[in-house]
């Protein structure tokens, strides 16, 4: 530990106490490390602050010693955008202790929370009040506000509600010089230049950190229903969800799965069966809810709308849910492939977007592509069709060593899909963010405009270059430098 981080830490422990200090290399020892494995830091003290106060307090005096700070939610994300630096050279600060959910208002469909609640409990505290909160992810166990929306989290019903940035009415966040940036108020209208609030969401930490959000909500789900069905190609997955969107504004997520994919959840995850007797090339998850009492029933919605797919020979089989066990059946299967794509062995993995009637031309030429130029491996692209984004894999030949893989044909396979990508006027990330595993490619395929730009709100709001070093864009070796 540097003197400056010494000094640091007494002080903070000074002021706020044992809880807002950890110096136990083994208690910090699993924050070190990101979700996958892959990345793994070192840092010599983990600060939690149980406040936006004691917040800014740290910041300000981070600041001041030249300290840098890498700030740490749930630890769920997938780019190593929460793991320290592997030197030591900065401490982690974790918001897990602001965990108070200030306030829930049914009325206006809007509650306050803390960075450092669960999505979970959000989503059964909003629950008790007949509403609920939209945006569901994997990792919603562990997952945080702060972090969801610092990382512009989507899910599996952006379809509807679009990702973290559109369901966030207000931010308050502390920036790194240690002033408060208060704009919780869910203003309708807000036209005094620059919005800070979006700014701060999706930036990754990199320019503050946010201690609460002002979060929108919806009425609670009075009934839903799911439909698994059967299809031979994604151009055909996507014209179903065409005719469908014709017909209703209450189909909340469409998601679309490879038959090699369902055929991997089914060998290595326990207790799922696939929905459909026969084999499909590809499948498609639909889901439907219902909120106001009177309203068709999501089964009986489904069907309707099925059976003018099923007349235009765009649909294989299906069968749609008849009991909630039944769609949470469904959800189990697409819930379960990270899991089982891991029992499989090494895999290059890619959170990417291109326009949504573009996306299903890309899955199937970007996976010939990646297959061709790289013998032995497998590419596969499953997730979020009806919002253009899909989670493309390219599994390691078998047999392969791993590290020796991903040091080798590992950058290459991403700069490929990455290429591919960007040739269809796409994003490398859709909603996994940028962090330090895709700041390489960010720069190489941004234009330099894009790069200046970010570079400069960088070097504005964190001249010093305290909060987060190393993740989203990096500033000069000594724009870092006390």
């Amino acid at each position: 530990m540097t003197p400056a981080q010494q000094q640091l830490v007494a002080a903070v422990l000074e002021r706020f106490g044992p809880k807002a200090v950890t110096t136990d290399p083994h208690e910090i020892e699993p924050w070190e490390s990101d979700w996958r494995g892959r990345y793994h830091g070192s840092a010599p003290a983990l600060l939690s602050p149980g406040s936006a106060a004691e917040v800014a307090e740290i910041l300000k005096l981070a600041g001041e010693l030249g300290v840098k700070i890498v700030p740490q939610g749930g630890n769920t994300g997938m780019v190593g955008g929460a793991t320290p630096p592997g030197d030591g050279s900065a401490l982690l600060l974790s918001t897990r202790r602001m965990n108070k959910i200030r306030s829930i208002d049914p009325v206006s469909n809007l509650a306050v929370v803390e960075a450092g609640v669960i999505l979970t409990n959000f989503h059964n505290a909003v629950l008790e009040q007949d509403r609920r909160f939209p945006l569901t992810l994997g990792a919603k166990g562990s997952a945080t506000i702060g972090g969801l929306v610092s990382t512009n989290a989507g899910g599996t019903q952006v379809l509807r509600f679009g990702n973290m940035r559109h369901l966030v009415a207000g931010v308050e966040a502390v920036l790194p010089d240690g002033s408060m940036y208060e704009a919780l108020a869910p203003l309708k209208k807000d036209n005094r230049g620059y919005d800070l609030t979006q700014l701060l969401i999706g930036a990754e930490g990199t320019i503050g950190i946010v201690t609460a959000a002002t979060l929108r909500l919806y009425p609670a789900i009075l009934e839903r229903a799911a439909a698994w069905v059967g299809v031979a190609s994604p151009q055909d997955a996507l014209k179903i969800l065409r005719m469908m969107e014709t017909r209703t504004t209450t189909i909340e997520s469409f998601e679309i799965i490879p038959g090699e994919i369902l055929g991997h959840v089914l060998h290595h995850i326990p207790g799922t069966r696939s929905p459909l007797a026969g084999g499909h090339a590809w499948h498609v998850l639909i889901e439907s809810v219902a909120t106001e009492a009177g309203a068709e029933a999501p089964a009986e919605l489904l069907g309707r709308l099925l059976e003018p797919v099923f007349e235009a020979g765009l649909a294989e089989d299906a069968v749609i849910s008849t009991s909630e066990s039944q769609v949470e059946a469904f959800w189990h299967i697409r819930d379960s492939i990270s899991e089982a794509e891991r029992a499989l062995g090494p895999a290059m993995q890619h959170d990417i977007s291109v326009p949504v009637d573009k996306m299903p031309g890309f899955m199937l030429s970007a996976a010939a592509e990646a297959e061709r130029r790289f013998p032995g491996t497998t590419a596969t692209a499953f997730g979020h069709l009806g919002d253009g984004n899909v989670h493309f894999h390219v599994r390691a030949p078998k047999g392969a060593d791993r590290d020796s893989w991903y040091a080798g044909d590992g950058p290459a396979i991403s700069s490929l899909v990455y290429d591919l990508v960007v040739a269809e006027g796409g994003s490398i990330s859709a909603e996994h963010g940028i962090g330090q595993m895709k700041r390489a490619e960010l720069e190489r395929l941004s234009p330099p405009s894009r790069i200046a730009a970010l570079k400069a709100i960088k070097m504005a709001l964190d001249p010093r270059g305290i909060l987060n070093p190393g993740k989203l864009v990096s500033l000069a070796p000594e724009a870092g430098t006390p």
